[in-house]
């Protein structure tokens, strides 16, 4: 699986350098994002916009991903989804499960913003 990581301080970008994230890619990038998580990574944004399709098993890559993230009070954001991508994760209707945003600058905006809104509720919780 052709891939890179940019580790940030609140988050780590994924990006995929594939065209189909069928099958034979999907097992590496669930054991992928687990073992970013598992390094103590909480928020994942995973840039798609190279991928051109995407199966069933993708897909459960992806739930993979946001289910290990969003319980451990982090967030998983897909970026920049071809329109074909999106039609699919639409029809599957994942599209109300998954953070998708259009572009990888917004969905590092929905990391900060989770982050943010994670600092406000831990504090009411003080209080």
């Amino acid at each position: 699986m052709k891939y890179s990581i940019d580790k940030q301080e609140r988050y780590s970008l994924v990006t995929l350098h594939e065209e189909k994230l069928d099958t034979t890619l999907a097992p590496k990038l669930k054991s992928e994002l687990i073992t970013l998580h598992a390094e103590g990574v909480k928020n994942i944004v995973l840039d798609v916009s190279e991928v051109k399709y995407i199966d069933s098993s993708g897909l459960s890559s992806l739930l993979v991903g946001n289910r290990i993230l969003t319980e451990d009070g982090g967030i998983f954001v897909i970026a920049s989804p071809t329109e074909h991508v999106q039609k699919l994760i639409k029809i599957s209707q994942l599209d109300n499960v998954l953070n998708i945003l259009p572009s990888r600058e917004e969905a590092i905006d929905a990391v900060f913003m989770n982050e943010i809104e994670n600092d406000l509720n831990s504090g009411e919780n003080l209080n």
